[in-house]
């Protein structure tokens, strides 16, 4: 228990992945550090909830392995991170297709195993696709590996991603995006990320039947409102490395930052009820005078006690969780469908892309619907994915549906993937509403903050000149 008189240099409010990832930058600088979470457990929105030995994650926002900060931040050295198999699948006309080459969907232990190739490898190998009026290669009939999936057929011209040429187009296109400085990308006019890709010049079919719903899953933004500078990271992010979950389920990666600070660091069950650049009050301890108080809570609870903060709009998720024992014979790939015909904007068979998630025996498909869900979601979802996946679903068991509303902070343009997370020393704020809406977005934030109380703290001048703000904007 906290004693009212218990000081330390630094206070940070919220024990979600930013305030735990900032936690651990200023204890490793010998920074005395205490984390304040209302909850009974740290993560915040990456939680998951564990029904009948089923991980079942409530919003399950997609990494990649080609995110600097899961290598550069404190605490995550050893992470496991499990990957989806290369590329993805699409579903159109009632068939499948995989965008990208058919490869080992082998899983990414540790930190990065693996990271680098992935779907940069993919989408060059997209040029190889057959061209148009060749026969296709047959396959030879072989026992199929269960977990494996089945094969896919690509190349056709009548696929999602056009023809070969249309391949080859959007397989350059991608590289040279993945290979693009992250500072040029930031650098180019900003427009709303749907109408950059009607501007770009690739192939319509390949924009309607890879990107969008390829973006979409990304970016959770079933309407492409995110700026297109975002929308470029996001894709970069995709093409130099590949899709991947925390083995375990989304809470394994702040239960990991949580337990590798010193201990006593994380308080739980401690709801602050006002902050000063000098002190936090608490429900439970009164006031806890420190040096410097970082705000690490979400975008709504910060601007509740710091008004004046911005709260920007949010992305709803729904993700539906059901289970089976015959699961449907796509392996550990992401399935996206490219016609849009229904609630699923992606879903897989996550048990196959990270098996510690279901019971042995027991395949755990989770689906994701963007926006706001429709009546009946449950039985919109099954049907929906009884086309996706050409099997009946109605002896699927529903595990879990979990909405959450605000799941996932919008980038609408203009937005400034730099807000400014010094406010004035000794006051400072961070997570993915300071920079973009992702695990990357959070930790780099939460580097940012760290470094500058750390160069406050260690300033020989005045403490109290606040960092100016962008005009007619807010904080």
């Amino acid at each position: 228990m906290l004693e009212p008189t218990y000081q330390a240099d630094v206070v940070v409010v919220g024990a979600g992945v930013a305030g735990l990832a900032a936690a651990h930058r200023l204890t490793g600088a010998g920074v005395s550090t205490v984390v304040l979470e209302a909850a009974h457990g740290v993560g915040g929105r990456m939680a998951t909830e564990k029904v009948d030995g089923f991980r079942l994650d409530r919003i399950g926002q997609l990494l990649s392995t080609a995110y600097s900060e899961l290598r550069l931040a404190p605490g995550l050295d050893g992470l496991a991170l499990r990957s989806f198999a290369p590329g993805v699948l699409l579903h159109s006309d009632g068939r499948r297709h995989r965008a990208g080459a058919v490869a080992s969907a082998g899983s990414a232990r540790g930190a990065f195993a693996g990271g680098t190739r992935g779907a940069l490898h993919v989408v060059r190998a997209l040029a190889g696709a057959p061209r148009p009026g060749t026969a296709p290669r047959r396959l030879a009939s072989a026992p199929r590996t269960p977990g494996r999936a089945a094969p896919v057929p690509r190349g056709r011209a009548g696929a999602p991603l056009g023809t070969a040429v249309d391949q080859a187009r959007l397989g350059a296109a991608l590289t040279r995006l993945a290979g693009t400085p992250v500072d040029r990308l930031l650098a180019r006019p900003e427009v709303p990320a749907a109408q950059a890709l009607e501007a770009r010049g690739l192939p319509a079919r390949a924009v309607d039947g890879f990107l969008r719903p390829l973006l979409s899953a990304l970016l959770c933004d079933p309407e492409l409102t995110t700026s297109s500078r975002c929308a470029d990271l996001a894709l970069r992010a995709f093409a130099g490395g590949r899709l991947c979950l925390p083995e375990g389920g989304a809470e394994a990666l702040p239960e990991r930052l949580a337990r590798a600070l010193p201990p006593g660091t994380v308080r739980t069950g401690v709801r602050v009820t006002s902050i000063a650049a000098n002190a936090v009050t608490t429900a439970e301890h009164g006031e806890i005078r420190c040096r410097a108080v970082l705000l690490a809570t979400g975008a709504r609870a910060a601007a509740e006690l710091l008004p004046g903060l911005r709260v920007p709009d949010f992305h709803p998720v729904t993700v539906v969780h059901h289970t089976t024992d015959e699961p449907p014979a796509t392996g550990a790939a992401l399935l996206l469908d490219a016609d849009r015909g229904g609630p699923v904007a992606h879903t897989a068979v996550v048990s196959h892309v990270d098996p510690s998630r279901a019971p042995a025996g027991r395949a755990l498909v989770s689906s994701t619907v963007l926006g706001p869900p429709p009546p009946g979601v449950d039985t919109a979802v099954r049907m929906h994915l009884a086309r996706l996946y050409g099997t009946s679903t109605a002896r699927w068991e529903t595990l879990a549906v979990h909405h959450t509303a605000e799941a996932v902070p919008a980038m609408r343009p203009p937005h400034d993937p730099h807000r400014p997370v010094r406010l004035l020393a000794g006051l400072y704020v961070c997570g993915d509403h300071r920079d973009t809406s992702t695990v990357q977005g959070a930790l780099r934030s939460a580097h940012r903050a760290a470094a500058a109380i750390l160069a406050d703290l260690g300033a020989a001048g005045s403490m109290h000149a606040a960092d100016p703000l962008p005009a007619a904007r807010a904080a």
